[in-house]
């Protein structure tokens, strides 16, 4: 159903879907969709827009942003400045949300996109219409219905962009109710998830506040890096609300790109749930040092007092955060979000992990729809195709290959650079079942050792590669099977760092003073410069002291 093409418009299928980008990894969302005669963007979250601009294809009739994330969104300034009178649509808090991709011109570049009502069909031709539906997952999230009518049929088209189906912090789930009975012939949904299943939304803010409470009575702070726009402002609200922090004596500092996404959340308040507002009624939202926990803007004149005394602090640049020298005093529990950019081998975890009074943990505060609420919202809706977006290519082709989807409707998880066809038919064309991934081994006993042999196919399955991350793995029995579970190199990373004795030589690495690889003893005459662990000056102040 998927192929590469030359030329887009020989192709005579009512509908189609050509992918500019979808979403694995850290590559940003971009479609194009054909429906009847029309060419319409779905989102732009490319970093380079050269296969974009370059395109052959017919014009575009519009674009549409499905929320303000950067992964898709960071493109549409640069698309708007390439073509100033091609149309560019979103709901109206995501217009006002735009600006923050682009903080160098915050001011000056927030008016390119237009903005639609809610739940209110517009014509964007005589035969074509768009429809928002509020889509949960970030204040102005939409999921996208276009619709093209011809004398025989209504051809529909819906996108969800990122979605939630549970209630946030600060914006209510996707509700299913006022999409039953579309049944659109195509749907484009993502799948960040996969076919994994979460904890109910309100469990994992309990673990998450429980996690953050035990660390602020042992005496740390935490650090919690988020991105500048949605979780973040999810994470403040919750610890200004949560029985366990309401009234504590407390300073929650915010980073200044984070700040900003505040003050943008503040003018939108009419927006947001009804909850949110009354909320606001009675305490601010941001920016309160009246009411503990108090709420205050980050500056670098706390440089030298963060972290005296245990404190909680949101920034979205833990590099810049690290390096500048805000971690100098005190011990620090650094929590990171699970499916954030983040990576246990990146440089900043791997700098971070040297410091010794700075732990690294993970938490879950899902954004996005597990794999039961995914499927939950496909058999509702009962396309005819489904194209998934937006995931890892693991997670994609564990929701591809479902027994559930494919016994009922035609799949596709394209890679970027490729023409999907849709043709509908009034029959139900059965998809060929995916080969069984059953691979035979051996076992041998060695002395002290048992080595099973794998034939070496395995590793072309799209597991193998975090399977085979750091070569380890653990082993445990089920019954009468035994399984193999990898260990990632994140626990390997948090074992090795609770294991590590701090070595009894004095030396920078057992200096109290020693911070992102800098010296911060304004005593010692390498203040403000990086040094070597091993290093040492005549003012050293050990850790234990």
């Amino acid at each position: 159903m998927s192929r590469h093409p030359q030329n887009l418009d020989s192709y005579s299928t009512p509908l189609s879907c050509f992918t500019y980008g979808v979403g694995h990894d850290q590559e940003g969302v971009c479609l194009r969709i054909q429906i009847g005669p029309y060419h319409i963007l779905l989102d732009c979250g490319l970093t380079d827009l050269e296969s974009l601009l370059n395109s052959t294809q017919k014009p575009l009739e519009a674009v549409f942003c499905s929320h303000a994330h950067r992964d898709h969104a960071r493109g549409l300034l640069a698309l708007h400045q390439a073509f100033p009178q091609l149309p560019i649509y979103a709901s109206e808090v995501t217009t006002q949300l735009l600006a923050l991709n682009w903080p160098e011109k915050f001011s000056t570049q927030a008016n390119f996109c237009q903005s639609l009502q809610w739940r209110s069909p517009v014509k964007i031709s005589k035969d074509l219409t768009v429809e928002l539906f509020r889509a949960g997952h970030l204040p102005g999230a939409s999921a996208i219905l276009i619709s093209y009518q011809t004398p025989q049929r209504t051809y529909k088209v819906l996108y969800t962009g990122d979605f939630s189906l549970s209630n946030l912090q600060l914006v209510e789930g996707l509700s299913i109710e006022a999409l039953r009975g579309l049944s659109p012939d195509v749907l484009i949904i993502e799948g960040s998830y996969g076919t994994t299943r979460h904890p109910h939304r309100r469990q994992q803010e309990k673990q998450l506040m429980g996690r953050i409470y035990e660390a602020l009575s042992k005496g740390y702070s935490v650090l919690l890096p988020v991105p500048t726009l949605g979780l973040g402002q999810e994470l403040l609200k919750l610890l200004r609300s949560h029985h366990q922090f309401t009234g504590r004596d407390l300073d929650i500092w915010v980073d200044s790109n984070i700040a900003r996404a505040c003050d943008v959340y503040l003018d939108l308040l009419t927006e947001f749930p009804i909850s949110v507002q009354n909320f606001a009624k009675h305490q601010p939202l941001f920016w309160d040092e009246r009411i503990c926990p108090r709420l205050r803007r980050l500056t670098p004149q706390q440089r030298g007092i963060l972290g005296q005394t245990p404190s909680i602090v949101l920034t979205d640049n833990l590099s810049n955060f690290h390096d500048e020298g805000f971690l100098m005093s005190g011990s620090w529990l650094i929590l990171m979000p699970e499916d954030e950019a983040l990576q246990p081998d990146s440089p900043e975890i791997l700098a971070l992990a040297e410091v010794p009074l700075i732990d690294l943990d993970t938490y879950l505060l899902a954004e996005h729809s597990d794999g039961r609420n995914t499927t939950q919202l496909i058999h509702n809706l009962r396309p005819q195709h489904i194209i998934f977006v937006h995931g890892s290519p693991i997670h994609l082709a564990d929701l591809t290959n479902l027994e559930e989807l494919r016994n009922r409707y035609q799949l596709h998880s394209p890679e970027t650079g490729t023409l999907v066809e849709l043709p509908l038919g009034d029959r139900f064309i059965q998809p060929p079942a995916p080969a069984p991934a059953i691979y035979e081994g051996e076992l041998n006993e060695w002395d002290n050792n048992i080595n099973i042999a794998l034939p070496k196919e395995i590793n072309q399955d799209p597991h193998w590669r975090q399977f085979a991350d750091t070569g380890l793995i653990e082993a445990r029995w089920q019954g009468d099977e035994l399984v193999l579970r990898p260990v990632s190199q994140r626990e390997l990373l948090t074992q090795t760092r609770q294991n590590r004795k701090v070595a009894d030589l004095d030396c920078c690495l057992t200096c109290r003073h020693y911070r992102g690889q800098r010296c911060w003893n304004t005593q010692s005459p390498l203040y403000g410069f990086k040094v070597s662990p091993e290093g040492y000056c005549p003012v050293f102040e050990s850790i234990e002291d």
